[in-house]
């Protein structure tokens, strides 16, 4: 039996082989590691990236065009049509719908994206209401950013916090039992910090694609530890990874410490994983806080394949999972 979750490594990288017709105008197609596919339509690249949201049925709609624009913006490019395949479990009420359209509608206009198309069905084979998500956009030729593009002595940078869009996740799905945990009061103030925990990455890689990021890649599945081996793969280098400045908020430790996950492997969209020649990062970090988006450096490539971890500068393991924290509370 398959475990909850990406598909196993090993399996995954098989089946990528599958690919249909060859065609040269695919720069990148199905490829570990990479967060969309490249199609050179002529004067631009089409970038194009599916992804579901299967862990919740609070703010569907949101986290959908929200986690595929992610992607296209990690590629140095700008989301502009999204297309959704919606299914609802038949118990489903009219409200629930309108209310998914709305989130959609409503977050693709924030974004400036245009909804395109897409597919809606009500089916048995789902329990909860799921959203498939499939975003286009663009990229001029010289600005494509891609994961494969670390390089050694480049600077990991990391923005934001760990486990983001778990972290909310678990306050929508987990209500009760977190309300019990925390006590009435800390409850009110995680409700409300809920609210805030923004999951786009699209100014941030956008601002670090014109600094010169060398590479991008946005952790979902798998939290931060997943998204750096999927980084160092894609790029075939090592890297040095700093645990212990790995950035994690209290909240989402102390949510984690009671469900006994670990903050590192949980679902992080909302944070962006980059790569940077020391001497550009500076000036991006300058820009990074202009917009009020914290980041630090958390590690720095090599040339020696594999990742070496320390904390408070001793090597410790490095650990990684293709199955999500979330997968064992949920």
């Amino acid at each position: 039996m398959l475990p909850i979750g990406k598909l196993p490594v090993d399996l995954l990288k098989t089946c990528l082989s599958h690919r249909g017709v060859a065609d040269p105008r695919v720069v990148i197609g199905p490829r570990f590691g990479e967060d969309c596919a490249v199609i050179d339509m002529g004067e631009q690249y089409l970038l194009v990236k599916t992804d579901p949201v299967t862990f919740t049925a609070e703010r569907l709609g949101w986290y959908a065009v929200h986690i595929n624009a992610n992607d296209i913006a990690t590629m140095g490019g700008r989301p502009e049509w999204f297309q959704a395949c919606l299914l609802f479990p038949p118990d489903t009420d009219r409200e629930t719908v309108r209310d998914v359209f709305r989130q959609i509608d409503e977050t693709c206009q924030s974004l400036g994206v245009t909804v395109s198309g897409g597919h809606t069905e009500v089916t048995r084979a789902v329990s909860q209401p799921v959203v498939v998500g499939t975003m286009y956009g663009t990229v001029d030729k010289a600005s494509l950013v891609t994961s494969a593009g670390a390089r050694p002595d480049d600077l990991v940078v990391m923005t934001k916090t760990a486990g983001l869009e778990g972290t909310g996740i678990l306050i929508a799905e987990k209500a009760a039992e977190l309300r019990a945990a925390l006590g009435a009061a800390r409850w009110q103030d995680t409700r409300r910090l809920a609210r805030t925990l923004a999951i786009s990455i699209v100014t941030e890689a956008g601002l670090a694609a014109q600094h010169g990021a060398s590479a991008m890649h946005d952790p979902t599945e798998g939290g931060i530890t997943m998204a750096l081996y999927e980084l160092a793969s894609a790029s075939d280098h090592g890297l040095r990874v700093e645990i212990d400045a790995i950035p994690v908020l209290p909240l989402t430790r102390d949510i984690c410490e009671y469900f006994q996950i670990n903050p590192l492997g949980l679902i992080s969209s909302g944070t962006l994983l980059l790569t940077i020649p020391p001497r550009r990062w500076p000036a991006l970090r300058a820009s990074l806080e202009a917009e009020g988006i914290a980041a630090q450096v958390i590690g720095s490539v090599r040339a020696e394949p594999g990742i070496a971890a320390f904390v408070n500068g001793k090597p410790t393991d490095f650990v990684y999972s293709e199955t999500d924290e979330l997968a064992k509370v949920l």
